[in-house]
């Protein structure tokens, strides 16, 4: 079972001025699936705010997976792929091309989504849109690959080759 932490960005929602909604869509789906949510935080849209706790979570090992919601769209105040960037080490572009084209089928507008994947150490950061439709749609579309990948990077498995890519 791999671990989770869930990361939300919204300014209104740290205030409590808003209920995350995004977030719970995301948890529920990941404990669907076989994953243990072990942390959940909403903070503000801050750049160094966002990073510094990224960064803490993949630094002490706290989860495999760490999902952010929100802050990926073009407003002045969304600052999540940037703050994911700052932290990462080696960037993982097909799960963010994938949920952009996939998204594509649904909305025009999913062209305007900057999310990033990451990884720092031995946790896989995704980022997520904000809105709990597109959480639904972007998580439900990447959970079938997001098992392979972190057998992978935790080194459960070792080879990505199956006798079916032969």
């Amino acid at each position: 079972m791999y671990r989770v932490a869930i990361v939300t960005a919204s300014d209104k929602g740290a205030a409590g001025l808003r209920e995350d909604v995004s977030s719970q869509v995301a948890k529920e789906l990941l404990e669907c699936a076989g994953y243990q949510v072990v942390s959940m935080q909403i903070l503000p849209d801050e750049r160094a705010i966002l990073s510094a706790c990224m960064a803490e979570i993949c630094d002490k090992n706290e989860a495999d997976l760490l999902i952010t919601t929100g802050g990926t769209g073009l407003s002045p105040r969304d600052w999540t792929p940037e703050a994911t960037l700052d932290i990462a080490q080696r960037q993982v572009y097909g799960i963010s091309e994938a949920m952009r084209a996939y998204s594509l089928t649904i909305t025009p507008k999913a062209m305007l989504s900057r999310g990033v994947s990451v990884i720092r150490e031995k946790t896989w950061i995704v980022n997520l849109p904000g809105s709990p439709k597109a959480v639904k749609e972007n998580l439900t579309y990447i959970l079938p690959a997001l098992a392979h990948g972190l057998d992978i990077l935790t080194e459960k498995a070792n080879e990505c080759a199956t006798k079916e890519d032969m």
